[in-house]
């Protein structure tokens, strides 16, 4: 009978089940929860710090993100922060629909995606290959002849393109279709479909595990095929699916969630920011508190966006996928990191972006200091085009208080309130 156990990743409490000690033990080595011994064959299990699903023969364990988050949302934060093309239409049309498991959300998508891209064909093209060959294709690379066979006619080391479905996007595209079929518990019409798939790419390699996933370049050829390109880089870079100790089959997508928070604001932050303003941003940007002494500071600090015009920071912002406390209010020691920063930098004002919380921005500001900062909460829950409007509205608020000038106080009334939307599924509104 299959065990299907649902954590919020919150959750102080946890869940206390039936496990065998060897399940429990590779239940503990995937990391995504923590495994306390209870009594006999019985054991609490507690969120450590990250989100997604394993599964376990029958036994499935998932921690899903607070405030409800959706975990088709968390696929399109994971995928924005590795490739902002993430958001288009074939994505937002899948991500759509809302559903329990994310087993079930992952094989779904990619079926979906996967179909779709070869609606028209198997794209095909171009690949070089150096190969040793009894006839001459191509050209002959002479400095490896030489240098490999001195003195020999045959076989002769030579250079072509072929002509070929083993392309860089059909070996992403099968490899995580192989790696979807390898998850214990999927229904039967889904690993259908997902077989199906995979036996119309034939012919393209399988990526080794350990093996870098190929560089493919979007283009014109492939653009039906790259919603399912950048939902299958999601698949291998975040999930495994393997035999287990003895006939135990294993599956697991585990997630650091303030990981994915900060990617994810700050590729979307610098995005809006370098395609709007002027200046260039930087990520994780190095300065030091205090003053050299023998030419060298020790006090370092990296801040996660800052934007600079002429060279010099000008905007700075920190992302935190932190809770609030009951009263809305946040841990004093991110305002004091962000204190520290604008000391580093000669700045009046930071940026605090938080993860949820109050519906519109919040300013702090610090007393005997010329310094604001200010609170800036984001809805996850909203469809992927909304939350990039939040950060589109973000990155403006804060470019307007730069260029109005330092002297200008911000007050409450003057930062805009979020967008706010009644959200489905049973998501209240902000």
């Amino acid at each position: 009978m299959s065990v299907h156990v649902v954590l919020d990743e919150l959750d102080t409490a946890g869940r206390t089940v039936n496990l065998d000690a060897a399940t429990a033990t590779v239940l503990a080595g995937t990391g995504l929860v923590e495994v306390r011994p209870v009594g006999a064959a019985r054991w609490t299990l507690l969120p450590r710090k990250r989100v997604g699903a394993v599964r376990v023969d029958d036994l499935q364990v998932q921690v899903n993100p607070k405030d409800r988050v959706g975990l088709t949302r968390l696929l399109f934060l994971l995928g924005y922060a590795s490739d902002p093309g993430f958001l288009d239409p074939g994505y937002e049309d899948v991500e759509a629909e809302e559903h329990p498991d994310l087993w079930a959300v992952l094989a779904e998508s990619l079926a979906r995606l996967t179909e779709r891209a070869l609606l028209h064909g198997v794209l095909q093209g171009y690949r070089t290959v150096d190969e040793a060959a009894r006839t001459v294709r191509g050209r002959i690379r002479i400095g490896d002849q030489l240098a490999r066979r001195p003195g020999l006619i045959l076989p002769l080391e030579v250079t072509y393109d072929e002509y070929t479905v083993d392309t860089a996007e059909n070996r992403i595209l099968r490899t995580a279709l192989r790696r979807m079929l390898a998850v214990p518990g999927l229904n039967d019409p889904t690993r259908a479909r997902l077989a199906h798939l995979d036996g119309r790419l034939d012919g393209a390699d399988v990526i080794r595990r350990g093996v870098p996933i190929p560089h493919w370049q979007p283009s014109r050829l492939n653009t039906r095929y790259q919603p399912a390109l950048r939902l299958a880089e999601v698949i291998l870079r975040n999930c495994s699916a393997e035999a287990g100790p003895g006939d135990t089959h294993v599956a697991a997508f585990v997630v650091e969630m303030w990981k994915v928070f900060e990617d994810f604001v700050t590729v979307a932050l610098r995005e809006s920011l370098t395609r709007n303003y002027p200046g260039h941003t930087e990520s994780q940007y190095v300065s030091y508190l205090d003053m050299p002494v023998a030419g060298d500071s020790v006090v370092r600090l990296e801040t996660d966006v800052v934007h600079l015009v002429d060279s010099k920071p000008r905007l700075i912002f920190d992302a935190k996928y932190k809770v609030a406390s009951r009263g809305g209010r946040y841990p004093n020691a991110d305002h004091y990191q962000m204190l520290a920063y604008c000391t580093a930098l000669n700045l009046q004002m930071a940026w605090l972006v938080y993860a949820g919380g109050a519906s519109r921005p919040t300013p702090r500001r610090i007393v005997n200091t010329s310094v604001t900062v200010v609170e800036y909460p984001l809805d996850l829950r909203l469809q992927p085009s909304k939350l990039l409007a939040q950060i589109e509205l973000l990155a403006e608020t804060a470019w307007l208080s730069y260029a109005d000038g330092p002297h200008v106080p911000v007050v409450q009334d003057q930062l805009p309130a979020l967008p706010v939307e009644s959200h489905e599924h049973g998501h209240p509104p902000i």
